[in-house]
């Protein structure tokens, strides 16, 4: 029998433990309304550079679609498959992340691009390994702390095995290099392993290791150290080192209250690099203005929202790590791009989730998506406070009870 349960101020009621319902509809329309803008927006930003490289300026927009395409099938198979099936996928994943992370260090396999080898060639399109790695990575921590939770604060059990998997995939990462897959490799163990309530004395000790291995990552790289200065005072460097921050500044200053129109962007003219990947954003706040902007940063906000939601409504230990594990990467990557158009971050390679242009990128979050859906549907209240059950903590929730 179903017990009310008192959540976030308001009595409601949840379908027994693991019984599947109804999957979330807002996660959902807020998911496709990122897609449907971003496939608007790769064609308003790419159309001119697309004529002048390939002759066919729908060339990056039709790619696009294949890819969301593609990406919705991926999200209806992982919601009609079920995010327990993930369960016993967790070590083939992570083995083919590893793989497809090796491999594109080979040569004749990997194929380079920016001064980086971080994809892998197929016939007329091309896959990033680190896209799979991030997400094997979170299905494999989610479902190595569920059977652990138990023994979570044990070091040689519950912190150190992680830790090693992590440094592998970091160490592989920073070969092609990718500084900003490892960065978010780092921080998605970390939030895992603090929701599942390792000791902070570990968590902290890590993270002032992993400080200075970072500096040493940059201070010895001369394009890194471009960047941090680019930062620091981009219009010092207006046109050199921080030539691509000012124009994306510029780009999205001067779209005021409601943007210059739709298709109307002048900064994508061969102004702003990167303008239908890295960079889309600044054509969304010159086109779409304040408003648009603000639009696109509630939608991710609305992701993460019900992301969490799913996370503490999970039936199951494991449903709860990966919704809180694809949330965290789905979250990091937008406020990562975000703050890079806008000057606030260093920059640093990583797409706009559902917006930007990039297959493998489009196709993982939807997958994403899809698995959170999963979860969604599959609701038990594992983490929703129950009656005497008192306040008690996420990590202590998942974590089980353990002493400190």
């Amino acid at each position: 029998m179903n017990e009310p349960t008192r959540h976030g101020g308001s009595s409601t009621t949840l379908p027994a433990r693991g019984a599947p319902g109804s999957f979330d509809p807002i996660l959902l329309w807020a998911v496709l309304a990122l897609t449907a803008l971003g496939l608007v927006m790769v064609y308003s930003a790419s159309a001119v550079t697309a004529r002048a490289a390939t002759g066919n300026a729908l060339f990056y927009f039709e790619r696009q679609v294949v890819a969301a395409l593609l990406g919705i099938g991926a999200l209806l198979g992982a919601l009609r498959m079920g995010y327990r099936r993930l369960a016993p996928l967790a070590y083939p994943l992570l083995v083919l992340g590893l793989l497809g992370l090796a491999l594109v260090l080979a040569p004749g396999i990997g194929a380079s691009a920016g001064g980086a080898r971080r994809w892998i060639r197929l016939p007329g399109a091309s896959f990033q390994p680190a896209e799979l790695a991030k997400l094997a990575f979170a299905v494999y921590l989610a479902h190595s702390l569920s059977k652990k939770r138990e023994k979570v604060r044990i070091f040689s059990i519950g912190f150190l095995p992680h830790c090693l998997v992590g440094m592998l995939l970091v160490g592989l990462l920073m070969l092609e290099p990718d500084f900003g897959s490892s960065v978010a490799i780092g921080l998605l163990l970390f939030a895992l392993l603090f929701a599942a309530g390792a000791r902070i004395f570990w968590l902290v000790g890590s993270l002032l290791l992993a400080l200075p291995a970072g500096w040493i990552a940059v201070a010895h790289s001369p394009y890194r150290m471009r960047r941090i200065l680019a930062f620091l005072d981009p219009w010092a460097h207006r046109h050199d080192i921080g030539y691509q921050v000012a124009e994306s500044l510029m780009s999205i200053g001067s779209g005021g209250l409601t943007g210059l129109g739709l298709g109307d962007g002048r900064q994508k003219l061969f102004f702003l690099p990167e303008a239908h990947t890295d960079f889309i954003f600044s054509i969304v706040g010159e086109e779409l203005g304040l408003v648009g902007a603000a639009i696109v940063i509630g939608l991710y906000g609305v992701v993460v929202w019900r992301g969490i939601r799913a996370a503490l409504r999970a039936a199951d230990p494991f449903g709860a790590y990966l919704a809180l594990g694809l949330t965290f990467l789905i979250g990091l990557g937008a406020c990562v791009n975000l703050g890079v158009a806008m000057g606030v971050l260093p920059t640093k390679g990583l797409t706009l989730p559902f917006i930007s242009y990039g297959g493998t990128s489009l196709v993982g979050s939807l997958f994403c998506a899809g698995t959170l859906l999963s979860i969604s549907q599959c609701q038990g209240g594992f983490l929703v406070p129950q009656r005497g059950s008192g306040n008690r903590s996420l990590a202590s929730r998942v974590g089980g009870e353990v002493s400190a």
